[in-house]
């Protein structure tokens, strides 16, 4: 990972920026159309950027979690698939304070990088 700045996630802010406030208003009014897919653009790449910030700390937390919840370590893609099969089978479900504490966090995680305005 590079140390240097501008980082991946301050360029990125700073396109997602550029395009939102200066070009976006151009296109909007010169070709409508084109100017809603700037806006797209310019959301995608601030969820790129949020992805970049705040990501691995979500990833990290998640799998702390997970491994709490089910008594042991493993990659998050193999907890969340134990996770999934013990909610198909209804080893665990709603009423689990745990399992609840774990999916409102989480969702909360990818929120804050999907869309932060939501809540």
């Amino acid at each position: 990972m590079a140390q240097d700045r501008p980082t991946a996630a301050e360029l990125l802010a700073a396109i997602a920026d550029f395009l939102r406030e200066e070009a976006t208003p151009a296109l909007d009014r010169a070709e409508p159309r084109l100017g809603f897919q700037m806006r797209v653009a310019a959301n995608s790449l601030a969820i790129l950027e949020r992805e970049a910030r705040l990501g691995a700390a979500a990833d990290s937390g998640e799998h702390a979690r997970l491994s709490a919840l089910l008594g042991h370590d493993g990659t998050l893609e193999d907890l969340n698939r134990e996770l999934a099969r013990q909610l198909r089978t209804g080893e665990r479900d709603e009423r689990d304070a745990e399992l609840m504490a774990h999916l409102d966090a989480t969702i909360a995680d990818k929120i804050a990088i999907a869309n932060p305005r939501w809540r």
